[in-house]
């Protein structure tokens, strides 16, 4: 049975930093895309960044980019999410995902295992 446990999350100050895990078990890591979506109130998943492999495509959501790092400890089966300058639009429910690589893309149906999310609000 595939786990994804997220923590991490909790309120912050607009342009503090956090930094979000995700410990993956039952399911070959090394072998597995990994991804991080968030989901504001009234709004659909969004895509925020993604590991096709351990190394190698790496991609970011424009709103993120410069501001995030994904990583992933193949040791520990975690993946992270590092987010800086954080901004009261990052504030939503924050959830990792694993998928196939030969099928990976930013489309959260190309992943087949999620978290329970973790929430994430930024204040002013």
């Amino acid at each position: 049975q595939v786990q994804l446990v997220e923590s991490g999350g909790g309120r912050v100050q607009v342009g503090e930093s956090l930094i979000l895990t995700c410990e993956v078990s039952g399911r070959s890591f090394s072998r597995s895309s990994t991804a991080w979506f968030r989901q504001a109130s009234g709004k659909e998943r969004e895509f925020v960044a993604g590991l096709r492999w351990s190394q190698g495509r790496l991609d970011y959501s424009p709103f993120v980019k410069g501001r995030a790092t994904i990583a992933r400890d193949e040791a520990k089966n975690v993946v992270s999410l590092q987010m800086n300058s954080l901004k009261t639009e990052d504030t939503a429910v924050y959830y990792c995902a694993v998928g196939n690589p030969l099928s990976y893309s930013t489309d959260p149906a190309s992943f087949d295992a999620w978290g329970q999310g973790t929430q994430v609000t930024v204040s002013s």
